[in-house]
């Protein structure tokens, strides 16, 4: 009953997508190859949480969150990479969610933090397997859909349309004005289904994204930004997840500076004849 209900969540949805994804890109990238780094990423994401979490709340609680985070660090890594590599990424997210946070969320999204955070150590590989790049045309399909449904899902579509106009608007100027080869790769496989990928299961993340849909819409548009700015004046892998990291930190503030204006309004007395008057 319990597992039922989870499953039903949108974090039981988007578990059941990732691994279905992640099944799905097997057949062409081999069990083999994608298990240590996978396995590696998922347990060390997985245990550190389990504790953590038994060490704020005092009970046991299953690790749904760090399991998705250490999902997603997998699935974008290349798995050609050690698996230590994951799972020294997925340790940096899962200590990332409890020491950046504002009030009750978390500031950073896990994953990315973990990613871009170790790429300075390890320098590694990226190639997004996760997305399904080599089983096309079927692959982009189940991405698209899945991807859609979990988007509609959240209530994060606004966002995503707003990323994906603005990235796609960006490079199609930039191949317009200038040499078209440089941004060629990004209309392509496998950086579409990287940029997919990453905009329905990296950006939407309910605890690190805003609510409202106009916040939704500036958001997209900052990570989109962002997104084209490291990618042209730095040529990093982890461009996206840097443009989410600058979307998180504009999201935190927003919320910081609401929440800041609501305080005042909050501690002064309530009118004679209110009911909320004691």
């Amino acid at each position: 009953m319990r597992l039922r209900r989870f499953l039903r969540t949108p974090k039981g949805l988007l578990l059941v997508i990732l691994v279905f994804l992640a099944a799905l890109a097997a057949l062409s990238e081999g069990l083999r190859q994608i298990a240590p780094g996978l396995t590696g990423a998922i347990l060390v994401a997985a245990l550190m949480d389990l504790v953590l979490l038994r060490y704020r709340h005092h009970r046991w609680e299953f690790p749904s969150g760090a399991i998705l985070t250490g999902l997603i660090i997998a699935m974008v890594l290349s798995p050609h990479e050690p698996w230590y590599v994951g799972a020294a990424s997925s340790a940096i997210a899962i200590a990332g969610k409890y020491v950046f946070r504002y009030r009750l969320a978390n500031v950073f999204n896990p994953a990315a933090l973990g990613l871009v955070a170790t790429f300075y150590v390890f320098s590694p590989g990226q190639n997004w397997w996760g997305a399904v790049p080599n089983l096309m045309p079927v692959g982009l399909v189940a991405l698209v859909a899945t991807g859609a449904f979990i988007a509609h899902r959240v209530n994060k579509m606004p966002m995503v349309l707003a990323f994906l106009g603005g990235y796609y608007t960006l490079f199609t100027i930039t191949a317009f004005l200038g040499d078209p080869a440089r941004v060629a790769e990004i209309f392509r496989s496998p950086d579409l289904q990287a940029v997919l990928y990453f905009a329905v299961f990296i950006l939407t993340d309910p605890p690190t994204s805003p609510v409202r849909y106009p916040d939704q819409v500036v958001c997209g548009v900052t990570v989109a930004l962002v997104s084209f700015g490291v990618f042209e004046l730095i040529g990093a892998a982890y461009y996206l997840l840097a443009g989410v990291l600058a979307g998180n930190l504009w999201e935190a503030r927003r919320r910081a500076v609401a929440w800041a204006h609501r305080q005042p309004a909050a501690s002064l007395p309530a009118k004679e004849g209110s009911h909320f008057h004691v």
